[in-house]
């Protein structure tokens, strides 16, 4: 699934073509992906003006002069073709714009999903309202993560996975971050000392920050709008290398917690 990088480097390349500009033609071709897409998607988005762009948590933004938003999630495996050659089966949405440029939201497995809200709305959208603060944002620190954490006996990687917690975090960059800050996935989350929280924090803003710079993680079929993948899994520590060598010499372990693998090293992490 794409995470929090590859939904950042989704919008920046959306950002690119439809910033500012009209949106002439808004088709959906199926009345539903994970769930129904609102029947007045086309009848609000036709004729409005792109006023920005955004993200919040693994979901993107597109804000208009209508003062309504269009909400977007890639599911498992969506992704944003601009300007393709040919309209494919799984194109599911169409955009199009004054300035002649076509964007189409493909999703063959169809776990992504459209929303449109009033701007108002947005921070009550179903989705949105019990979500954490963003891990890259300032108000996102020690301070807020010990208060969130304060008294919880849950592992540390599922409280980093609650997005009540933090939002939009995900297995593969928690899994690095957990890494990089030298914790063990299975740690009780609310007996972590703040100064090895705050080593934490850095960890997560950093790894965003790289995945973001290198493109996101190439997961299957995901790709920026313009085609490109992204390359920062060649730069992951631990996650998808389980029995290969970690920098410290010590063979990388994996573990299934809830159906998901941590890869994790014994000798970094304590």
């Amino acid at each position: 699934m794409p995470e929090l990088p590859e939904v950042e480097t989704t919008v920046a390349g959306l950002r690119a073509v439809l910033d500012g500009e009209t949106i002439v033609r808004a088709e959906a071709r199926r009345p539903d992906l994970r769930w129904p897409i609102p029947v007045d998607l086309r009848q609000r988005l036709t004729g409005a003006r792109v006023t920005g762009l955004g993200r919040r948590a693994k979901y993107g933004l597109v804000h208009t002069d209508r003062d309504d938003v269009l909400i977007f999630h890639l599911g498992m495996s969506g992704r944003w073709r601009i300007d393709p050659a040919e309209i494919e089966k799984h194109d599911h949405f169409i955009l199009e714009t004054g300035s002649g440029r076509v964007l189409a939201l493909n999703d063959h497995r169809r776990f992504g999903s459209l929303d449109i809200v009033r701007a108002e709305e947005l921070a009550g959208f179903r989705h949105f309202k019990a979500m954490g603060p963003e891990p890259l944002a300032k108000d996102f620190d020690t301070k807020v993560l010990h208060a969130a954490l304060n008294g919880r006996n849950a592992p540390i990687k599922a409280m980093l996975l609650n997005q009540s917690i933090v939002a939009g975090l995900g297995n593969i960059y928690v899994c690095e971050a957990l890494h990089m800050a030298g914790i063990l996935p299975t740690m009780p989350a609310g007996k972590i000392s703040r100064p090895r929280l705050e080593k934490l924090v850095i960890a997560i803003k950093n790894v965003l920050a790289a995945a973001i710079k290198a493109g996101g993680s190439t997961l299957r079929d995901f790709a920026a709008p313009d085609g490109e993948l992204g390359y920062f899994a060649k730069d992951w520590l631990v996650y998808g290398r389980e029995g290969q060598t970690c920098h410290c010499g010590t063979t990388i372990e994996r573990r299934v917690d809830s159906g998901r693998s941590t890869f994790f090293c014994r000798k970094c992490q304590r």
